[in-house]
């Protein structure tokens, strides 16, 4: 049998040190992959169950247990992404765009590798792609080699703010294309990591994409939204004191599952330029409600800007998204009233965003 660095490394755990040390690898495997499992290592774990499993080929006990470290490692957000049709076309038109024949494509955030490849069907010279999560890594790698593009896609295994000229990228790249936004776009720390590009990987021409992206709020009435995330008296028995255990940033949701009333219009709270360095910023902001009624939570939704008339959006009429909602419930309902203007505070650090009343959002800071 052929041994991987990492499954020699765990034959050496099971070299007999005596008479009481010889248990059955696989059984001893199982333990420790186990115990990496109760530990949170879900990397070490997936590892292990791995490397029992090869060792009794026939073994079909163990697929149960590396499914348990793939579920805890790689989020089923995956299969609703690659599967999002109008999100493949956008880039898909969007690269084909900006990607020509010289061009040296670093694409953060691999995923399942198809921005690589729609880069490197473009015509990329090269395309270095990373990816933090090694079994999601070595899955992109097969998927590019099963399609044909292994002479130029390469994979790495690291963060990207770990790459380096010379070492990872053979120079600086022309093109950076990623997709690292959840629902509110800063909270997959886009932010620092294009940051970093900029600074240390890209050239000083070298486009991004997206380009831009802009970021809408909108205030409802909506006492089932307002219940995700408060409760107060259950069957007669007094719940306010979970009321501590509340989140006060926002949670993915999508907006048309529950019933809800705008009372207010759309309004763009921040646009973000990513060749741009981005700061953390609070907003004064007016508006004049459309409705009467008490706001119980801010929807909010980005637009992505990804290249010349290519656009991608989550908001709650684009039903087709991968992507939902993000949803902040208010603190306490919010009375509005039709037709009177009223102000209210949005903050963002570079990766979190708050909304709301001006006295329930912090200046700047939204930790």
């Amino acid at each position: 049998m052929n041994l991987t660095a990492t499954e020699s490394t765990h034959l050496d755990l099971l070299t007999p040190r005596g008479p009481a040390d010889s248990a059955d690898p696989c059984q001893t495997l199982l333990a420790l992959g186990e115990e990496a499992m109760a530990q949170r290592q879900y990397e070490r774990a997936y590892d292990l169950f791995s490397s029992a499993a090869r060792f009794d080929a026939g073994a079909h006990r163990f697929r149960r247990e590396i499914n348990r470290a793939v579920r805890a490692l790689v989020p089923r957000w995956h299969f609703g992404m690659m599967n999002d049709a109008e999100r493949n076309q956008a880039y898909a038109k969007a690269i084909q765009q900006v990607v020509g024949e010289d061009h040296l494509v670093l694409d953060i955030g691999t995923g399942a590798g198809l921005l690589s490849l729609l880069a490197a069907r473009s015509g990329a010279s090269r395309v270095v792609t990373c990816e933090a999560v090694d079994v999601v890594a070595s899955t992109a790698r097969e998927i590019v080699k099963q399609n044909g593009y292994a002479d130029v896609v390469t994979v790495v295994s690291s963060l990207s703010t770990d790459l380096r000229v010379g070492v990872d990228l053979p120079r600086r790249a022309d093109v950076l294309v990623t997709e690292i936004f959840d629902c509110a776009l800063l909270g997959e720390f886009v932010v620092p990591a294009l940051a970093h590009a900029r600074r240390e990987l890209l050239t000083p021409d070298a486009v991004i994409l997206p380009r831009s992206g802009r970021l809408f709020a909108q205030f409802v009435e909506s006492p089932e939204l307002h219940s995700l995330n408060h409760v107060g008296e259950v069957d007669g028995f007094d719940f306010r004191p979970f009321a501590s255990l509340t989140s006060l940033e926002y949670f993915s949701t999508t907006l048309s599952n529950y019933r809800h009333r705008p009372l207010t219009e759309p309004v763009e709270i921040f646009r973000f330029d990513f060749a741009q360095d981005i700061e953390p910023t609070t907003h004064h902001m007016d508006i004049t409600p459309r409705e009467s009624g008490s706001a119980h939570a801010v929807v909010m939704w980005f637009e992505l800007d990804l290249a010349e008339g290519v656009t991608l959006s989550n908001s709650p009429s684009d039903t087709g998204s991968h992507w939902k909602q993000a949803i902040q419930t208010l603190p306490e309902p919010w009375r509005l009233e039709k037709d009177s203007p009223l102000g209210f505070r949005a903050a963002h650090d570079g990766q979190r965003v708050l909304v709301g009343p001006a006295h329930a959002v912090p200046h700047t800071r939204v930790r």
